[in-house]
């Protein structure tokens, strides 16, 4: 998981957007707020962290992070428009890891992200998630079952990607309309309950392992000893 920390809306969900299209998982953040609530209940593998931020600015956070053992080995990549010396210098003295100056290329963004994880020894996320006879290709977004490609929504992708990562936790409908559908959505659960019939049709036999949990919500079966 990577988290972004950027005040401007269409930054951050280009930013958000490409990591995902790169094979990455991540979540953006307007500010300090959201971003430290997050941070204590999923740790990042990194953080993209803006230093132009209304409220907390970038560099108080990193402080921050620096200073709690916790999170002080997260790996920081501070992104500004500024273009002076003095803020990357200071970035990197108080722990950051790389720094982008805005504006800056996507690519470049994804190889300065894995240039970093390599740096700090964290395992760069596989391209490729295979749940028994489920392969999904993260970096093409798509889907074959036994070889065959299925045609699935983007939603329906993002839900069965998360089941299959996490075989044997249960999510709520809440924690999945969170997840993939953002804190922000307006609908209702039964979304949920909508998007896992149309997936475990499309599934076919493997449909079956998406198990309901009554009450709570869905999980993908724990795999079997030498699947």
């Amino acid at each position: 998981m990577i988290y972004v920390v950027e005040d401007d809306l269409s930054i951050r969900e280009l930013i958000v957007y490409t990591l995902k299209m790169s094979g990455f998982e991540a979540t953006g953040f307007l500010d300090s707020e959201g971003f430290f609530q997050s941070l204590k209940e999923e740790r990042p593998e990194l953080v993209i962290l803006d230093i132009m931020l209304s409220g907390k600015d970038g560099l108080q956070i990193l402080k921050e992070l620096k200073e709690d053992r916790r999170y002080s080995d997260i790996p920081v990549i501070m992104a500004t428009a500024r273009t002076t010396e003095y803020d990357k210098i200071t970035g990197l003295d108080m722990g950051a890891d790389d720094y982008l100056a805005k504006p800056f290329g996507m690519m470049e963004m994804v190889s300065r992200v894995k240039a970093v994880l390599r740096r700090s020894g964290k395992k760069e996320i596989s391209d490729i998630v295979t749940y028994k006879d489920i392969e999904i290709d993260k970096l093409r977004h798509a889907v074959r079952y036994k070889g065959e490609i299925l045609s699935l929504t983007l939603k329906e992708y993002e839900l069965l990607l998360c089941l299959c990562e996490n075989p044997g936790i249960v999510f709520s409908r809440e924690q999945l309309l969170e997840k993939i559908w953002g804190s922000d959505f307006l609908g209702e659960s039964r979304t949920i309950d909508v998007h896992i019939g149309t997936l475990r049709n499309k599934l076919k036999e493997a449909g079956n392992d998406i198990g309901t949990v009554h009450g709570v919500g869905y999980c993908m079966k724990e795999k079997d000893h030498g699947e």
